[in-house]
């Protein structure tokens, strides 16, 4: 292998409103939304849950567990999950299990469905899709997180419609909304939702905001009436927040491992400036010549979605690859480029021979490289010193003066690890 180039360990810092007493914030919350004059005793009322990578989403799920159970109300929780999980029902339990959304722990009945019913069409007349473990309850709590999405951009996004629309619409609901393309998403989103809050027995939401280091910055009760707009201003409020590369222009971007619980795309589009859809122009920053993934994390069960968004990853993540749950979630999103598998390699220093190889035209000492975890954690990374100057100035960055020097050990592993 060529020179490679030194590296210097960097610190970045964003905005951190932080949540204290997660507890009672949230029963405080609950309590805004007067269950008491909704539901009565003995009625169920189910909760939704299937998002991956929320904080605090036990500790938020107990307390309002608790709570509906001090009304009298019997608590279920009702995986809201589309596609996620293979599209069975064992696949969901899997997921959920492993979120520790559990009997045992929550001490509350889970529920997972994967079979639809049709309940309704909207204005210009699409099916609107529910599971039937939803049509069962006499009173549905969406919680959810409030973020950014990774294939469109709208009103909303990743919230709590989002959870009712894709979620609770099961895979029938899923596939259904995904195939009208990005471009039309946002509007469908709005249009399926408002009919769901129409004609479900929605009691409310409890939507979370994190920050940039995925810790609970909002925790905030919203009414069914309003709910749409409300998350739209939740959802401008995340973006704020939200963390970010330490550059804009990168040669080689290394991220050591991808994976659902980073982001529902595997490696946050947002961060990495790449959508892979056919027909939407790509973000023009960050631009990023080169990005290589060397592992997919545990918590993903298998599913690689995303991985088509690099150029290079190794072999260890391919073996990893459920093909089965990859591929289903990228059908039905109809993003099928992000599930192809790019060049692969033995080692990660193979991989790393091979990406310097194709950017063989830039001297090493003038490489831009970054190593960062993930794309969810972008507090910690390493940065070539060609990119040294770039952050002198930069707010909220403070850089480690001590060099470090890549190497690999006996079977090819790197050594800077964040």
């Amino acid at each position: 292998m060529g020179q490679l180039p030194t590296m210097f360990k960097l610190k970045q810092t964003f905005p951190r409103p932080l949540v204290t007493g997660i507890p009672e914030i949230t029963k405080q919350e609950l309590v805004k939304l007067g269950f008491e004059k909704k539901v009565g005793k003995g009625q169920k009322v189910g909760i939704t849950v299937g998002s991956r990578g929320i904080q605090n989403l036990i500790p938020i799920l107990q307390t309002t567990i608790n709570y509906l159970k001090s009304l009298g109300v019997e608590p279920y929780l009702l995986a809201a999950m589309g596609s996620h999980g293979n599209g069975l029902e064992t696949g969901q339990k899997e997921v959920l299990d492993s979120l520790g959304v559990t009997n045992s722990v929550l001490n509350a009945t889970v529920v997972t469905c994967t079979d639809c019913e049709n309940i309704a069409r909207t204005t210009s007349g699409l099916p609107v899709f529910i599971v039937k473990s939803a049509l069962e309850m006499d009173g549905i709590l969406v919680v959810n997180r409030v973020k950014t999405h990774t294939s469109f951009k709208g009103k909303l996004e990743s919230g709590l419609i989002k959870e009712l629309v894709v979620g609770l619409g099961g895979p029938k609901g899923a596939q259904h909304f995904h195939c009208f393309g990005p471009s039309e998403l946002p509007r469908l989103l709005v249009e399926i939702g408002e009919v769901m809050l129409n004609k479900l027995p929605i009691l409310g939401g409890l939507a979370i905001v994190e920050n940039a280091y995925e810790e609970t910055a909002v925790i905030q009760g919203i009414k069914k009436e309003g709910m749409v707009d409300r998350e739209a201003e939740l959802l401008s409020y995340s973006k704020s927040l939200m963390p970010s590369l330490p550059a804009e222009d990168i040669d080689l971007l290394i991220i050591q491992e991808m994976g659902k619980n980073y982001s529902g795309t595997g490696i946050d589009t947002n961060i990495i400036g790449r959508a892979r859809i056919h027909g939407v122009i790509e973000p023009s920053k960050p631009n990023i010549k080169r990005i290589a993934v060397l592992d997919l994390s545990e918590e993903s069960h298998g599913n690689a979605t995303g991985v088509g968004m690099a150029d290079f990853v190794c072999q260890k993540l391919v073996d990893k690859m459920d093909r089965k749950a990859t591929y289903l979630n990228c059908l039905t999103s109809t993003f099928v480029v992000r599930a192809a598998i790019p060049m692969y390699f033995e080692t990660e220093e193979q991989l790393f021979e091979a990406a310097l190889y194709s950017l063989a035209g830039i001297p090493a000492d003038k490489l831009r490289v970054v190593i960062i975890p993930n794309t969810l954690f972008l507090e910690d990374s390493f940065i070539s010193e060609a990119l040294v100057s770039d952050i002198k100035n930069k707010s909220g960055s403070f850089l480690d003066q001590k060099p470090h020097q890549l190497t690999f050990d006996s079977t090819g592993t790197m050594s800077l690890r964040i």
